[in-house]
């Protein structure tokens, strides 16, 4: 099993005139492979995947898969739902499409039992069991977490279940799953940490600060994983301040304005419930970007 590992980038999904814009999409995908990500992640949350319809949604893949056939980049796959079988419909949609690995967040709204997201992950992956399969924990945002036991029980007992996103802001908790099964793939799913948890022998990073700053991104994980964590550190630090100020608002509106304003998104548009941020927020990101470098597509 060819499991992903390294940099990824949990991407957004640009729209126009309400509709998916899949030529953006397209261009967005490939500034990634340019600037050395090893992956790209479709219609995670930060892809404002609850709000795509399943066509959409679908097509996302579709795009992502095309776009990065015959490059190094690969494609780990959104496959989430609070209903367990629209994921594995979801999930056997990417395998179809030929995507490297799929990711799942947590069961969002239900605030199922440890038990029910036992037997939801694991019916997922046995579903589609050639198919590398990371769990995705983000209770701030789903008001559910996969508490270790569950994770470590999910990974000793369904074979294509590698690995884990962790966005609880924990680093404790990534020191206990490595602790406990040190082959266990933990990626950081919480940009400001992303050195701490590389350097604690963490596999990898999904970012949302990298759909603005792939190239700096994809180098911190690299320094990182070849043991240079004094370079990594100084990046991930350098980082920080943009880091940060992409979680003013609800992700993914302060990283769809900044992209807006760098330039790498035509129009400014959201799913309602989420809309623009406020001016002050538009002030404090416009002033942030001004430190950094970030190249067009």
């Amino acid at each position: 099993m060819n499991i992903v590992t390294g940099s990824s980038t949990a991407l957004i999904t640009p729209f126009k005139n309400g509709k998916l814009d899949e030529q953006k999409y397209a261009q967005l995908i490939q500034r990634q492979i340019n600037n050395g990500m090893d992956a790209v992640c479709p219609v995670g949350t930060t892809g404002e995947s609850a709000t795509l319809t399943h066509d959409e949604h679908k097509r996302c893949i579709e795009i992502a898969v095309e776009v990065c056939k015959g490059t190094n980049t690969k494609v780990l796959a959104g496959a989430g739902s609070n209903a367990t079988h629209e994921a594995i419909e979801i999930a056997k949609h990417a395998q179809s499409c030929g995507v490297d690995a799929i990711f799942s967040v947590s069961p969002y709204y239900n605030k199922p039992s440890q038990e029910g997201l036992y037997q939801h992950y694991k019916a997922i992956a046995e579903a589609v069991p050639e198919l590398p399969f990371m769990l995705y924990n983000v209770p701030g945002r789903t008001g559910v977490d996969i508490l270790a036991d569950t994770a470590i029980r999910l990974f000793d007992d369904v074979e294509n279940i590698y690995g884990i996103k962790e966005a609880t802001g924990s680093l404790e908790r990534t020191v206990e799953l490595l602790s406990r099964r040190p082959d266990f793939k933990v990626f950081s799913g919480d940009d400001a940490i992303d050195y701490p948890i590389l350097a604690n022998g963490g596999a990898g990073i999904t970012s949302v600060t990298s759909n603005l700053m792939p190239d700096l991104k994809s180098q911190l994980v690299s320094k990182a994983l070849s043991g240079d964590f004094a370079g990594a550190k100084a990046i991930n630090d350098k980082l920080y301040p943009l880091n940060s100020v992409m979680f003013c608002e609800a992700n993914p509106i302060p990283v769809k304005a900044a992209m807006y304003i760098a330039g790498l998104l035509d129009t400014l548009e959201y799913r309602l419930p989420l809309v623009a941020p406020s001016k002050e927020n538009m002030k404090k990101i416009e002033e942030v970007m001004k430190n950094y470098d970030i190249k067009g597509l």
